[in-house]
């Protein structure tokens, strides 16, 4: 028996990353899965690889949310998960982000998870439970310079999935998940570059970069009935960087003055 068996998956910011690596990993053990991105086109090749549901939305939009949430918990027959993936993110000296700036990284990080749990908790609860993981990052628990906004959005998120354990157990259970740096789209910048590439590596306890994929095991985890005793954590997936080795403020150093 597949570890999602029965379960009806909203997986935000699926078309890439982090998002479509939970995707394809609860497809495999057994869940149907709505793609929800913002990108159309890409959020349909996957949705279409997988034999998936793609819906299009901005998390951003409480509007859009509650509209494409109706959408998917149509197509998939119900609602039991929900992961909150969307993200965006941006390094450079606080003074220097504007608010369009703030509105886009707090709107994307923390409103974009608060829009989801709105839509969805009420709906797995009606459903008859089931689980909400949120991404963080371990930026929302050792802001790091350049990250301002981004950091006081994920550490937003992290309250917000407690907040929500405790509302909503014990039907649903709420869960969040930190990553450190994972080689994903979002930090192609840094990855190309082997010399930043080296000193995360150095700066990391296990060596090297981590995965989508095993985020994407930790969030399959958490939703599984493998973690049914386990809510209102914080998981941080980081290969150790948060001990006294710092991963990346070497690497942000030199793109600040």
């Amino acid at each position: 028996m597949a570890l999602l068996d029965g379960v009806k998956a909203i997986v935000t910011g699926g078309a890439s990353g982090i998002g479509e690596a939970t995707c394809r990993r609860f497809v495999a053990e057994g869940a149907a899965v709505a793609v929800v991105d913002r990108n159309e086109g890409a959020a349909a090749t996957v949705a279409a690889d997988l034999g998936a549901v793609a819906v299009v939305a901005d998390v951003a939009s409480g509007e859009a949310v509650e509209a494409a949430f109706a959408q998917a918990e149509q197509a998939l027959g119900g609602l039991t998960v929900l992961v909150n993936n969307a993200g965006v993110g941006n390094v450079k000296p606080l003074h220097e982000y504007t608010d369009k700036d703030w509105d886009l990284l707090v709107g994307v990080n923390a409103r974009g998870v608060f829009n989801g749990m709105r839509a969805g908790a009420p709906r797995i609860t009606a459903n008859g439970g089931g689980a909400i993981v949120n991404l963080a990052s371990v930026s929302g628990i050792r802001p790091t310079r350049g990250e301002s906004p981004y950091a006081a959005a994920k550490a937003a998120t992290i309250a917000l999935s407690q907040s929500g354990a405790l509302e909503y157990g014990p039907l649903v259970r709420v869960n969040t998940v930190s990553p450190g740096f994972i080689e994903t789209p979002l930090t192609s910048f840094a990855m190309g570059d082997d010399e930043i590439r080296g000193e995360l590596e150095a700066g990391t306890p296990l060596q090297r970069v981590g995965t989508a994929d095993e985020v994407a095991s930790v969030i399959t985890f958490l939703c599984s009935p493998l973690a049914s005793y386990v809510t209102g954590i914080n998981l941080v997936v980081d290969g150790g960087s948060l001990l006294p080795s710092p991963q990346v403020d070497g690497f942000l150093n030199r793109l600040l003055p």
